[in-house]
């Protein structure tokens, strides 16, 4: 039982009540995820299972993808629905949507939710919300690729984003709608891809527990990495370096096309092991 699973979380559940719950489906320990959703947010989750786990750190995708709605005229605490009501305003139609979002383009600093797990000094920052201590939340370096506008129904718009990890969408939804000149908050999320992960090739719970289901291979999840083929696998097994100018981390194959390691340049001419996923 070794490979990559993708999960369309369901909304309720923390990215941790799944994986406990796969351990029990799939009869195995090894289980871990690939970046965290908020319990209420559904989509893209990515499992990496039985020996898989050991390249969780390179499935970690820069890029991901959004569709999130968001309410104009009611603030929250925790941004989103789940929380206490802030701030109010009555709705009396937005102009601009579009140039708005626009504005959101590129590289920009975002301030994270209180209620978010980023650790300071320590402890997390919805521990400092709870126990109402304060504390002081530094921004954050972002970049969103593409945003655009689904659908408008009165205070409820639905955008569609392509961002950096680490995003929060939730505070790009408060930010929206200060632009817009309302207190907001995110009445819903759903992850659309995490690098090369797509919704459309996620699996639901019942359809796990029911057997229906394709566990990704290595080979398959790293297929749009670069790959480095060698002649003789105990190079790699072994973890000795690899003569060769390439300057950037590649995947370490057998001639068959097995995924073996992970390298990357030592700067001194030589490719050097990261991990091996043998």
């Amino acid at each position: 039982m070794d490979g990559i699973l993708l999960i369309n979380k369901p909304a309720g559940m923390t990215s941790h009540d799944v994986v406990n719950r796969m351990r029990k489906i799939l009869h195995t320990k090894k289980v871990g995820h690939c970046g965290t959703l908020d319990p209420d947010a559904t989509g893209v989750l990515v499992l990496c299972i039985g020996k898989a786990t050991k390249a969780l750190q390179f499935l970690m995708s820069e890029e991901k993808e959004y569709q999130a709605t968001l309410c104009l005229g009611i603030a929250t605490d925790t941004y989103d629905a789940s929380g206490k009501i802030v701030e109010e305003k009555e709705f009396c139609g937005v102009e601009n949507v579009d140039s708005v979002l626009s504005s959101f383009l590129g590289a920009q600093e975002q301030m994270p939710p209180i209620y978010s797990a980023i650790k300071v000094n320590g402890k997390k920052l919805y521990e400092y919300a709870r126990n109402q201590e304060s504390v002081e939340i530094q921004p954050r370096s972002i970049f969103i690729k593409n945003i655009k506008c689904i659908s408008q129904e009165n205070q409820y718009i639905t955008i569609q984003v392509q961002c950096s990890k680490g995003t929060y969408i939730r505070s790009l939804c408060v930010d929206i709608g200060k632009k817009l000149g309302y207190p907001a908050h995110m009445t819903n999320l759903i992850r659309l891809s995490s690098g090369n992960f797509h919704i459309q090739d996620c699996y639901s719970i019942e359809e796990i527990e029911e057997g229906h289901y394709h566990l990704m291979s290595l080979e398959e999840a790293f297929a749009h990495f670069d790959h480095y083929f060698v002649d003789d696998e105990n190079i790699v097994y072994h973890g000795k370096k690899i003569k060769s100018d390439i300057d950037h981390q590649v995947v370490v194959c057998n001639q068959e096309g097995k995924v073996l390691a992970v390298y990357k340049p030592d700067g001194q001419g030589y490719l050097k092991s990261v991990r091996g996923l043998f």
